[in-house]
């Protein structure tokens, strides 16, 4: 029978073959103390097994608050444990439950976090994964051999209706590939979601008769499920391309829900990471969380950026971009989201550390706030690529190109 195979990162001051024992039993047949009905037979077809244990380091303390044994040490271990999927056939939300459950609240454990999860092919045929990924993205805003080039709408609410079409139009002229609301934009007091959807896709169809390009806008239709199909068909009425869905806020069955349409390009934003990862020691790895949005069909999803404006290291977006494009189901491609602090002179090391252009590049300040102005913003970051695929350095870069080189003195540290 196929199995489901599950990393984690624990940290115990129990013995780990003991911890990891319990961790499996908790989240397959077992329970705190034996029980009649779990017969020989029943583990042997149900419960979860304990497939690999490998010790790292030890510590003094206690990483978060958990069992503590006087006298101990807490040794840290990778530990894979696998599932029998006859336990939860093809269900998404009982398999996130299995693989992230009660386990967190184990005493056992002073550490515990998800970093990866592999499931067998046969999910292939019940899950038909991102309608879209990126080369339906890229192509839907004519872009091949470079990083679409975003941007998010600022201030992030409290503008009009007509405010926010009229920067939506100078964005577009400048040249823009991607616009996206801002995660807190919803449907607010001066700004109700229909008339932005109408006001903006104006703008959109105007420019894509004169010039054939079709900017990708991400409307943010996170909200109940009703009225998320709602505002989809409205999307669609607009002869939009795009919405963005907060995955965490709405959920897994409800972001599911959506993708499962396959009109529209669903831009997965993150919001609430930090909640979910922060931790070294506690919660979910990048690695496994893309898998669950892949199977889920979201067709972009954020990954932070290097030099970032929170807490997250280089070397994790590295690892999150590289996730995201390594393959997965035989397809279900995802696009990367490079956003946080971006500007032009990210571009290089971006490129260096992962040597791909399969990406959704956002800046806002970068491209708003450049001295020459919303065009030279847009222009800069398109220079900003062409010099790193080239191999150039910043600094070669901005002697070659004007509007990047005022990016490097406005922007840089």
């Amino acid at each position: 029978m196929e199995r489901v195979f599950a990393e984690y990162l624990i940290e115990t001051p129990y013995e780990v073959e003991q911890a990891a024992a319990v961790l499996a039993g908790e989240q397959s047949s077992g329970t705190f103390v034996s029980v009649p009905g779990e017969t020989e037979e029943l583990k042997k077809r149900f419960a979860a097994r304990v497939e690999d244990i490998q010790l790292l380091d030890v510590a003094d303390e206690p990483s978060i608050p958990g069992g503590s044994i006087p006298g101990k040490k807490y040794q840290k271990a990778r530990v894979k444990v696998s599932w029998s999927i006859e336990n939860f056939g093809y269900n998404l939300p009982v398999l996130i439950s299995t693989l992230q459950g009660n386990l967190y609240e184990i005493t056992q454990f002073t550490g515990l976090k998800l970093m990866d999860f592999e499931v067998p092919d046969s999910f292939a045929t019940h899950y038909s994964g991102p309608k879209f990924g990126i080369k339906g993205s890229k192509l839907s805003c004519g872009v091949t051999d470079r990083p679409m080039i975003g941007t998010i709408i600022k201030p992030s609410i409290g503008m009009s209706v007509d405010e926010t079409a009229t920067l939506v139009k100078s964005l577009i002229d400048a040249g823009i590939d991607f616009i996206k609301d801002d995660e807190l934009m919803g449907s607010a007091a001066n700004s109700f979601f229909d008339d932005r959807v109408k006001a903006i896709m104006k703008v959109i169809r105007d420019n894509e008769q004169k010039t054939g390009k079709k900017v990708m806008y991400a409307f943010n239709i996170s909200d109940e499920i009703d009225e998320m199909q709602r505002k989809y068909d409205l999307i669609q009425q607009e002869q939009g391309s795009c919405a963005m869905v907060s995955i965490n806020s709405v959920g897994l069955a409800g972001t599911k829900k959506i993708c499962d349409r396959g009109e529209l390009v669903i831009h997965g934003h993150r919001n609430g990471w930090g909640m979910l990862n922060r931790h070294p020691l506690l919660g979910i790895e990048f690695p496994a969380y893309q898998k669950i949005q892949r199977l889920a069909g979201v067709d972009q999803l954020h990954v932070n950026g290097i030099q970032n404006k929170f807490w997250e290291s280089d070397d994790s977006v590295v690892t999150s971009i590289q996730s995201c494009l390594k393959p997965f189901l035989g397809g279900y491609e995802i696009l990367p989201v490079v956003s946080s602090g971006q500007w032009g002179g990210q571009a290089v090391e971006t490129y260096r550390r992962t040597q791909t252009t399969d990406l959704l590049y956002m800046a806002g300040g970068g491209i708003l706030a450049h001295p020459m102005g919303p065009k030279a913003g847009v222009n800069a970051l398109q220079q900003a690529w062409t010099g790193a695929v080239d191999g150039l350095s910043v600094e070669e870069t901005a002697l070659k190109y004007p509007e990047f080189a005022e990016s490097v003195k406005k922007f840089s540290k």
